[in-house]
């Protein structure tokens, strides 16, 4: 806990300007997309409505969606399509390799929806893809962001036996409101995964991650980012949850971009190596740059 009590004030449940951002569009933004098409590939920008879809595309970076666009869970603040998956497409990791070499990236993100319905919940699709991705481009960087298996240890390790430079699983939200937020998963579980992650190895840059807004308290994201820590989490996110539709959760605050890097102090006060925080920070924002500030102060 922290040594001093952090107070963050309420603000109006009407969204401000500081999470505000441009349209999607550009050169860059326009033959990134034209090659997803082309490839019958799908990425995690587009399906989860990302709001910096426009200022990353435009680079010419993207968040691969492996297993499909339909997910088995529901999760209150996810605009993930949410069904019965009707195929297992097992092409999709050269694809995704291919796109990658298309596309120059010095740094990749690969990530999934969750496949409850298949035994290894989709991980050796997952395994296949990074080793595809390493031998079609050997320079690139590959963080994988995976959903939590159900906790099965031999799923994870066929992704972490692939060695991806950063494992990711997200927390998205603090225990009190796991079961509202994430009804098909578990808070003990997800942490165990991440500790799991990083014991199979122990030399892996593992990450995590936490939407705001959805009626936490201050204290509580301070206890999150204390059990984090005690996994020996790496990386920490904190970015503000936009409600995708009606049929979503309730945005409860919006937070000012000060209260956000008040949680950035207090995290890396408390041991966490590097915190991504800001209104508009999502899982794999600033990605690259943040493999290098660990890879780089690891030498």
């Amino acid at each position: 806990m922290s040594a001093e009590p952090i107070t963050l004030e309420l603000s109006v449940p009407k969204r401000p300007d500081w999470v505000r951002v441009r349209a999607p569009g550009g050169k860059n933004h326009d033959r990134l997309l034209g090659l997803v098409t082309d490839l019958n590939l799908h990425t995690v920008c587009q399906s989860a409505r990302c709001p910096n879809m426009g200022e990353c595309w435009e680079k010419g970076t993207a968040t691969f969606m492996i297993l499909g666009d339909i997910c088995t869970r529901a999760c209150g603040f996810c605009a993930v399509k949410t069904g019965r998956p009707t195929e297992l497409d097992l092409e999709e990791p050269y694809r995704v390799a291919e796109a990658i070499q298309a596309l120059s990236l010095r740094h990749c993100t690969i990530t999934s929806v969750n496949r409850d319905e298949l035994k290894d919940g989709g991980a050796l699709i997952f395994a296949r893809t990074i080793e595809e991705v390493r031998k079609l481009n050997p320079h690139t960087t590959i963080e994988v962001l995976t959903p939590d298996f159900r906790g099965d240890v031999d799923a994870l390790k066929l992704v972490i036996d692939q060695k991806p430079h950063i494992y990711n699983h997200n927390m998205e939200t603090i225990a009190r409101l796991h079961k509202r937020v994430r009804p098909q998963a578990k808070y003990e579980r997800s942490l165990e995964v991440l500790r799991k992650a990083k014991e199979l190895n122990p030399g892996q840059i593992t990450k995590t991650g936490v939407m705001l807004g959805l009626g936490e308290t201050a204290e509580e994201v301070i206890d999150l980012m204390g059990d984090v820590t005690d996994a020996d989490v790496d990386i920490f996110t904190i970015g503000q949850y936009l409600r995708p539709s009606f049929k979503h959760l309730p945005v409860e605050k919006y937070y000012h971009p000060e209260e956000f890097e008040i949680l950035k102090e207090e995290g890396e006060r408390m041991g966490l190596r590097h915190v991504e925080s800001g209104p508009l920070v999502r899982s794999s924002y600033h990605a690259r740059e943040q493999f290098d500030e660990l890879h780089f102060a690891a030498e």
